[in-house]
C-alpha cells in the first residue's frame, strides 16, 4: 500500500515513517505542496493520502481540491486546527476522516486500515455479472476478461463512476475530446457504445434517448 504524507513536521515524518513501515505501508513523506504537487503529478497510482492543512506554502485544502478528490484518492487531514468549522470543511469537501493533533500513532493506523478497507470495498463495482475494477480499470464478465480499447475502457470507467447516473452524450464528447483531442459526433459516440455492447453478452448499458447512457445499480 502506497501512501503519501504531506506534513512539515519533521519529527511527525520521522514517527509515523517508522511506524507505517513497521505495519508494512510504503509511506512517502512531502513537506510542501509544491513537492506534493509535483509527485502527486507524477505518480500514477496512490492509496492514501494524510495531510496537514497548514503548509508552508499554502492550504492542504487546496490541494485536496486541485488534485486529490479529483483522482478520488481517499484522503485523512491530519492537522493542528481544531475549530469545529475547520473541521467540517475538510469533511464537506470529500476528506474520509480528520484527526487533530497531537494524536496517537495508533488510532491513525487504525483510522488509515478503516479507510483503506472502504475504499477497496468501493473499487470492485458488480452488475449482474458483470464486474468492474476500478483501480485496474479492467472489465469482467463471468470473471472473464473483456478485451476493450483503452478508449472503450474510459467510456466504461465514466459509467461505473457515474452507477445509477445518465451521462449526457455533451460530457461523453467533452470527455473524448479531452481523451484523444479529436472531435466526435453523436453517430461516433452510438459507434462506440454499440461495439462495447457488441463485446459483451449482458447488456448493462441503457440509452437513454435524446440524452446519453447509463448503468444502474442492482
Amino acid at each position: 500500500m502506497k501512501i503519501l504524507l504531506v506534513e512539515d513536521n519533521l519529527s511527525i515524518i520521522k514517527g509515523l515513517t517508522y511506524s507505517f513501515k513497521q505495519n508494512n505501508f510504503n509511506l512517502i513523506a512531502k513537506s510542501t505542496l509544491k513537492e506534493a504537487y509535483d509527485y502527486l503529478n507524477k505518480e500514477a497510482h496512490i492509496d492514501l493520502v494524510i495531510l496537514d492543512i497548514m503548509l508552508p506554502d499554502g492550504s492542504g485544502f487546496t490541494l485536496y481540491q486541485d488534485i486529490i478528490a479529483k483522482r478520488n484518492i481517499p484522503a485523512i487531514f491530519l492537522s493542528a486546527k481544531d475549530e469545529e468549522d475547520v473541521i467540517v470543511k475538510g469533511l464537506e469537501i470529500g476528506a474520509e476522516d480528520y484527526i487533530t493533533k497531537p494524536f496517537s500513532t495508533k488510532e491513525l493506523l487504525v483510522r488509515v486500515n478503516k479507510v483503506l478497507h472502504r475504499a477497496k470495498k468501493k473499487s470492485i463495482i458488480q452488475v449482474q455479472n458483470v464486474t468492474f475494477d476500478l483501480d485496474k480499470v479492467i472489465l469482467y464478465e463471468d470473471n472473464k476478461r473483456i478485451e476493450l480499447t483503452a478508449l472503450e475502457l474510459k467510456l466504461v470507467n465514466l459509467l461505473f463512476n457515474n452507477l445509477g447516473k445518465t451521462v449526457s452524450r455533451m460530457t461523453i464528447l467533452d470527455k473524448i475530446w479531452e481523451w484523444t483531442g479529436n472531435y466526435v459526433d453523436n453517430h461516433t459516440v452510438t459507434v462506440y457504445f454499440n461495439r462495447i455492447r457488441d463485446k459483451m453478452q449482458t447488456n448493462i448499458i441503457a440509452t437513454v434517448k435524446g440524452i446519453g447512457y447509463r448503468i444502474d445499480a442492482e
